[in-house]
């Protein structure tokens, strides 16, 4: 059986892709599953051990480029293309895939009802919640059918051994509206160090630098900057840290894949669809009173995460420092 998985982007989506993947692999042996991924999110799929390989594809403005990976798919005769994303851009190119069946969410599970109707067979999650929870209901529905989650890993357990008394504070996101104040990130790392003894090192991806500097400088020397990493780099300093502070954005969701203690600060998304799997794990969240779902700039002169002070985030890496993987990885 020849398999497509469509998932474009982005970091954390496509990490929240994986134990649907792992499944279809489980479910069927031998399965040959290519994954249809944008060039720029590719080296994501090498943090893991899954046998998908990867077919990169440029979505912004590239027409001819991307005509060339629909030949290259028309010629795979793929047996099945299962659309992840649910963008009207990610179901198109699954239909153009030419595969015999084509698989997505129901139209009232879409966040672009649209794309539903490129599918030859819409699947309704049902009573899911959490987005890895939904993509496993999509890979049942095609008869991939395995109770198990598994996010295998490609680092191997030698990285487990090599942990740091780090809390690694992630102020940047991808949308503004997900991003919490840096001077209260600073001050969270001040109220770790004096009452955990934890040191921190704050990350930062392209563009980010500066918000990581204002971290540091309003931390009392309690934190310091991460120097620029790759992607395998990130997911080693994530891996072996005692916690991962975050808003919603990839790294944090690499932390929880690896296993590390995660807090998450949510504003403008639900942690009950895009938080940490861990039960161990805690958020702090504002989604309930928040006014700006899923919008990337809030629209009201003051954010929802506005309203999460420093001792509310402290008091979720106490209680999540308190449980039994917390402060433990440091030995």
């Amino acid at each position: 059986m020849k398999v497509l998985v469509v998932r474009l982007s982005a970091l954390g989506d496509i990490v929240h892709t994986i134990p649907a993947v792992a499944a279809i692999e489980a479910a069927q042996p031998g399965t040959a599953i290519d994954w249809l991924v944008e060039r720029r999110h590719r080296p994501v799929l090498d943090l893991f051990t899954t046998s998908a390989a990867p077919v990169e594809v440029e979505t912004a403005g590239a027409w001819l480029a991307t005509r060339r990976v629909v030949s290259r798919l028309r010629a795979a005769r793929y047996d099945v293309a299962i659309d992840f994303q649910g963008l009207l851009k990610s179901a198109v190119l699954a239909r153009l895939s030419g595969a015999r069946r084509v698989v997505g969410f129901s139209r009232q599970a879409l966040r672009e009802p649209m794309a539903s109707a490129f599918y030859t067979e819409k699947i309704d999650p049902g009573n899911a919640v959490h987005i890895i929870a939904r993509n496993m209901a999509l890979a049942r529905a095609v008869g991939f059918v395995t109770p198990e989650i598994c996010l295998p890993l490609a680092a191997g357990d030698n990285m487990v051994s090599q942990r740091t008394n780090v809390a690694v504070m992630n102020p940047g996101a991808g949308w503004p509206n997900k991003q919490w104040h840096p001077a209260r990130f600073g001050q969270l790392a001040s109220a770790i160090r004096q009452r955990h003894g934890l040191r921190s090192v704050v990350t930062w991806g392209p563009g980010e630098e500066s918000l990581a500097h204002a971290v540091v400088q309003a931390s009392d020397g309690a934190a310091e900057a991460a120097p620029a990493t790759s992607l395998a780099s990130l997911m080693a300093l994530l891996r072996s840290a005692t916690v991962v502070v975050s808003g919603d954005t990839g790294p944090i969701h690499l932390a929880a894949a690896a296993g590390t203690p995660v807090v998450g600060i949510y504003g403008p998304t639900d942690p009950r669809r895009n938080g940490p799997w861990s039960p161990l794990d805690e958020t702090v969240s504002r989604f309930d009173t928040c006014v700006c779902h899923h919008k990337r700039r809030c629209h009201r002169a003051s954010r929802c995460l506005d309203d999460i002070e420093m001792d509310d985030v402290f008091r979720a890496v106490s209680a999540r420092l308190g449980k039994p993987d917390g402060l433990a990885r440091r030995s």
